[in-house]
């Protein structure tokens, strides 16, 4: 049994962990770097993450690694992080058929390189047929963007008679979702200090759970996923009822 399947047995493991991985920026200039070398530490964070999660018996897990609202930010940090996606899920690739890890990227692929999106393809179709954890990597993603974009595909179905409006149901909206077929996230874990979910599967999010922390994402390890899994334990989940 690993280290952290020791920390959490015994307890409720959450299915599906998304985790906003705020911090990388203002934890390099604690250290007197410029951001984009807290950006590279927050990779490697994630790719033990991986590892660390599904030792823990979580399945799902998804990460937001890049907002449409990210690209306000300057030229030189947004040219950072593609070039630290390209090179992460090039490992990444690897690293996935070493531990049946199967890949997701989600989000819109309009404005990214030809050349990422060659990468993001073949790491999905390679990893299709894994069966271990699906880890989804949210690049370019905006929840509300997601929104529109799933209203479109209903919309065009509408449109050539394939449904009806009463056909329209939150089943429907979900299965035209960036996450169609994979379970809401049972706990969503936000580093960094901030408290709000900043435009992140607004849709799945309806019943999540909420860990917020201080600690900044470099420094998350396994004993802060034990803090989030053992304070998700103390939670009531109704789903709007009443627990008896």
């Amino acid at each position: 049994m690993s280290e952290i399947a020791e920390k959490v047995k015994g307890l409720n493991i959450p299915k599906h962990v998304a985790v906003i991985m705020d911090g990388n920026g203002r934890w390099a200039q604690e250290q007197g770097q410029p951001r984009t070398y807290g950006h590279a530490a927050g990779a490697e964070v994630v790719e033990n993450m991986v590892e660390i999660v599904s030792d823990a018996g979580i399945e799902f897990f998804t990460v937001y690694a890049f907002s449409t609202e990210n690209w306000k930010r300057s030229e030189e940090e947004v040219s950072v992080l593609f070039s630290l996606f390209a090179v992460y899920l090039q490992k990444l690739m690897k690293k996935s058929m070493e531990n049946n890890v199967r890949c997701f990227i989600i989000g819109s692929r309009e404005g990214l390189d030809k050349e990422l999106i060659d990468v993001i393809n073949e790491l999905e179709e390679k990893t299709k047929e894994n069966t271990g954890l699906t880890f989804n990597i949210a690049i370019n993603y905006g929840g509300r963007d997601e929104i529109v974009r799933a209203v479109k595909k209903i919309a065009v179905d509408l449109i050539a008679g394939n449904i009806t409006p009463e056909d329209i149901s939150e089943n429907l909206i979900s299965e035209n979702t960036d996450t169609a077929g994979m379970p809401d996230p049972d706990l969503m874990i936000r580093t960094g200090g901030e408290e709000r979910i900043s435009n992140f599967l607004p849709w799945q999010l309806a019943y999540t759970e909420f860990y917020f922390t201080d600690v900044n994402w470099p420094d998350f390890d396994e004993d802060e996923l034990v803090k989030a899994i053992k304070k998700f334990n103390g939670r009531e989940r109704r789903f709007g009822g009443v627990i008896k």
